[in-house]
């Protein structure tokens, strides 16, 4: 009974700090959204809603094409879901993307549901705003491609460095907990894909690291490519003066 009320007490605590995440980032979203990003047009009503349901549907299709990389364990596999939440970030501003990355994971879960626990989708959701936010943020104090690039590189470096950190001070504690797999075992099966991965530090440093990277730099090249392309179509009805 006493291994229950842990477990569920573990369980509601994690539950909270999703919650309390999660409302602080929607918070940045709206100040940054309203301090910074001065010059954005301002869209709302139902297009506004339209764009984020249906960046959002796009997103959490992608999650379920997830891909394992041969320098990482097995559950850090790589999607591409940030490229449609980036592109509805650049479109409608910082708390759309927000909002797109929660909607697309709860979406997945709903598909596919969980097989870390829930940290995994947790992880997901708030790594992909470290790199949604600056780079929305960047590209909307000035549009223009330069700004998008800069803000894509910058979003990329900050999840880098932000999901590593986070990896290694609460998400893998946070998964050995709750999925009752401990930390020397999560760490075994990264030393049986890289031999140098020999404690949570390494594999941080030799799968997450890269991880963040490989994924930050993909979908940065895509967006950048892609948005421009897609910008007029998203604004067709509507006025929008594009750089």
């Amino acid at each position: 009974m006493s291994e229950l009320l842990e477990s569920v007490k573990s369980g509601a605590a994690f539950l909270g700090v999703c919650f309390l995440i999660f409302a602080v980032l929607v918070i940045l979203a709206i100040l940054a959204q309203r301090l910074i990003c001065k010059d954005m047009p301002n869209r709302h009503g139902a297009r506004y809603v339209a764009y984020v349901a249906m960046f959002s549907a796009i997103a959490g299709v992608l999650m379920l094409f997830d891909i394992p990389l041969f320098f990482a364990p097995s559950f850090y596999k790589i999607d591409l879901s940030e490229i449609p939440v980036l592109i509805c970030t650049f479109y409608l501003g910082p708390v759309a993307g927000v909002i797109t990355e929660f909607l697309k994971n709860l979406l997945k879960i709903l598909m596919k549901g969980t097989t870390t626990a829930f940290v995994g989708d947790f992880a997901n959701f708030v790594i992909g705003c470290s790199m949604v936010l600056p780079a929305s943020i960047i590209y909307h104090c000035r549009r223009s491609r330069k700004n998008a690039l800069i803000g894509l590189i910058t979003g990329t470096l900050v999840m880098t460095v932000f999901g590593s950190l986070f990896n290694a001070i609460y998400l893998l504690p946070k998964f050995s907990e709750l999925y009752g797999m401990p930390l020397e075992s999560i760490v075994a099966m990264g030393t049986a894909v890289n031999a140098h991965i020999t404690s949570v530090e390494t594999l941080v440093l030799y799968a997450v690291v890269p991880f963040n990277l490989l994924k930050g730099l993909i979908v940065t090249a895509v967006v950048f490519f892609l948005y421009k392309r897609l910008s007029p179509l998203l604004s067709r009805g509507q006025y929008r003066k594009t750089k």
